[in-house]
Formats: C-alpha cells, structure tokens, sequence
C-alpha cells in the first residue's frame, strides 16, 4: 500500500490535517476515513447508527478518532467509542483528544499549530 498524502484528502477539521501531516513527515502510512462501522440497529435491520473513525495507520492496524470537543459534550462520541468497543473487540481504536493532540504538535514543535486547536473557537470548528 502506498502513502497517501494530503493533496488527496479533504479534512473535516484542521486538526486532522495537522495529524496527516506528522503521519507524512515521518512516513507513516494512512488511509483518511477508510471504513464505517454499524452500531446500531432498528427493529428492521436499518442502520440508525455508525462510526467512522478518522485515520487508520494500516502499519499498525490501528484506527485513530480525533476529538477537539469539550468533554461534557463528546458524549456521543464516547458512546460509539463504547460500542465499537463492544462490538469490534478485535479492531484497535485510540480515541485522541484535543489535549492529547495538542501535546502530540507541541512535541513535534507545532506551535503556532498547537494554538489553533486550544480553547473554544477550535471546539466550535468540531460541532
């Protein structure tokens, strides 16, 4: 599989971009929005609900969420976090939140990058 790159992905948040970017720079192979997984069901067999994280890094077999939410309002989130969890116990998720991010860019010397997804304007950007 090759890389892919930026140039052919178009990213819901900034956040994410910046993520492809650290995974380009140190040639770490990723697939932006790969696979949706069902998560709920109606009486009829319909989807009501999905998830479809963010990145997956095939190299690790590890499928990456991105949150810049507030926690009292990644409730959501957490519960398809909680259901993939439940009901794909053999694929590995790492939900990263906006802390997490920020540290990730900041030790990679990200700064002005960093900012841009701290406090609520960036939150706002999610929603």
């Amino acid at each position: 599989m090759t890389q892919k790159k930026i140039s052919n992905a178009s990213f819901a948040h900034p956040a994410e971009e910046m993520f492809a970017q650290i995974m380009d720079y140190y040639g770490i192979q990723w697939e932006y929005e790969p696979r949706t997984f069902d998560l709920e069901w109606d009486s009829e067999g319909n989807v009501t609900l999905a998830f479809t994280p963010d990145f997956f890094l095939p190299d690790q077999s590890l499928y990456i969420e991105l949150t810049t939410l507030r926690p009292q309002l990644s409730t959501r989130k957490n519960k398809k976090m909680r259901l993939m969890n439940e009901l794909y116990p053999d694929i590995k998720i790492k939900l990263m939140k906006r802390r997490d991010m920020r540290d990730m860019m900041v030790k990679y010397g990200l700064y002005d990058e960093a900012g841009q997804i701290q406090g609520t304007e960036s939150q706002k950007k999610a929603s």
